[in-house]
Formats: C-alpha cells, structure tokens, sequence
C-alpha cells in the first residue's frame, strides 16, 4: 500500500517513512553485521527478514459517519486522538495489530487521499492485491454485539456492502471481530477460513461456494456467477458496484467517479466478454442499459431467477 498506520508510534507512513523506519530498526542492524560476518552472502534470510519487517494488516469494515480521513490523522499519533466516535475503532484496530506482533496496519479512511483523482485511482485498482498479500485482515462487525450467536454475521451489515466481497475473498488469512473487539464466536484459532462453522454462515449467506470462500482466485471464468454474488450488494457510491469488482475479475479499468453506474458497470462487462469471451454475463434480465442495450443497466439484473 502506498501508506501504512505505523502500530508502534501511531503514526502514518508513506513508503519512505518505512524505510526509513526499517533501516533504523534492531532488524536492519542484525541483517548488517550477518551479512559482513558470513561469505558468501546468503539472500534468503535477508528476504525473510525484509517481508515479514514489512508484513501488513487490512481493515475490512463498514463505513459509518465521519470516519478519520488522512487529513485528520496525517503528523498525528492516532493514539493521541480523542476517542470519540469512530476514532476509538482506528485506535482499537492499530492495538489489536500491534498486539498481534504487526508494525503496520492499514484502513480505507485514512490510508488513501481521496482528493488525489491519481492515487485513487491506483489504489482502486490494486486493492485486491494488497488485501491478497496482507499478513492478516481484520474483519470488524460493528453492528454485532458481544456474546453473539452464530448467524450474527450473516444479518450484519458489514455482509451487505459491495467492497466486501473483495475483501473477504482476496486474503488468506482473515478474523472476525464483533463490536467489543472480541472474536466472533470466541472462535480463537489463527485464521477463520479454516473454522467450519464461520464459513459455513458466510457460503449459506452468500451464496459463494466455500471453496471459492477459503482459496479464490480472480478472473474472469464464470463470469455470471461472480456478478450474481455482487447482484444484492450496496455501494455508497454508485460506481462502486462495478469498481468493488476489478479485483474479482483481474482487470485494470479508468475510475471515473461521476459517469453514473450503467457507464461504470458497462465497461466492466464490456471488458470481460472481451476479454474472456465468456457470454454468460449478457445472460440477465431487466432494464437494458444505455452505454450498451446487450448490457443490464443495473447488477441487480444478475439476480437468481425465482
């Protein structure tokens, strides 16, 4: 990512600022005397080191109303910020990153500038990969409560949004934490995509199949069937039900905030018939869409017939 939460000072860094940090750790200092003490100079303990140095956390959540943006925690200690609001769930995420063993954390509020059309760009379309290569993601159920049962995350709103379906499928390794910052399902094995009973919840919810829900890999086979799982999702913004599916497809498309959802769901669909030729995704049914009459206007479209 092009910026990180460094969990050990609180504040934020560009890549620069990791580098920094990393060449004035005990860590660059160990890797410095090993390779001056031992020829000839071995670069796999040196890889190891460098990634997992650099190894990151992901937030996965739902937006609520004012959010911490980076103009809000930018030459700040996020620690040091009041607690009010949604501060104490930035806060509460960098400790439990921290506490998990991990210096750098990232969340969508406050780690992208949403005033640089450039950097949003970019960071629309590599947001798969970064969740794909996170150490961890953390998935926040703000609306489920502690002491929860199994289906909770199920009726959460969380389970609702078009940028989670990314979001859960790119990582391999992810946990669910529920309003109080506890475990769901005081489920505390190291990774929630091997608990049977969580991903089970989310298959039935979903309608993905638990395979594609452990181990997804993205592209454009199967076409229809990755746009039905989007087909009931909700954005806040409307170009956000087609942008939320780049990743899932593997493509790199122009982010065009203001063409209106049928010119950004149009080119994603246009894209992907050719790209792949698969035609299963002319197959829906409802409104045509004006960028392209063979295309539905909205995803809804995609929807299981009854």
């Amino acid at each position: 990512p092009l910026r990180l939460l460094d969990t050990s000072t609180g504040r934020l860094c560009d890549r620069e600022a990791q580098i920094t940090a990393f060449m004035e750790s005990t860590e660059y200092k160990d890797l410095l005397y090993s390779s001056m003490m031992h020829a000839p100079l071995r670069t796999d303990p040196i890889e190891e080191a460098v990634e997992k140095y650099f190894s990151w956390v992901m937030l996965s959540h739902r937006w609520e109303s004012e959010e911490p943006l980076l103009r809000d925690v930018r030459d700040k200690v996020v620690y040091d910020l009041d607690p009010v609001g949604t501060v104490v769930k930035l806060q509460s995420f960098c400790r439990i990153t921290r506490d998990a063993g991990y210096r750098w954390a990232w969340s969508d509020t406050c780690c992208i500038d949403q005033n640089n059309n450039v950097e949003l760009q970019r960071s629309v379309n590599s947001m798969f990969v970064w969740y794909r290569h996170s150490a961890l993601t953390i998935i926040y159920l703000s609306d489920v409560p502690p002491s929860a049962q199994s289906g909770a995350l199920a009726n959460s709103a969380w389970n609702t949004r078009g940028w989670t379906v990314q979001e859960f499928l790119a990582p391999n390794v992810v946990l669910f934490y529920q309003a109080d910052w506890a475990l769901y399902l005081d489920d505390r094995s190291c990774n929630h995509k091997k608990s049977v009973a969580i991903m089970r919840e989310l298959e039935d919810s979903t309608s993905i199949d638990a395979q594609a829900l452990v181990a997804f890999r993205p592209g454009m086979s199967d076409a229809r069937e990755k746009l039905q799982w989007a087909s009931t999702r909700v954005t806040t913004l409307q170009e956000d039900i087609a942008y939320s599916l780049f990743g899932i497809f593997g493509v790199h498309l122009p982010v065009i905030y203001g063409e209106a959802k049928q010119n950004a769901l149009g080119r994603l669909l246009q894209e992907v018939v050719a790209q792949s030729g698969d035609i299963s995704a002319l197959d829906w049914v409802g409104k045509s869409s004006q960028f392209n009459s063979c295309l539905p206007a909205d995803i809804t479209s995609y929807k299981s017939l009854p």
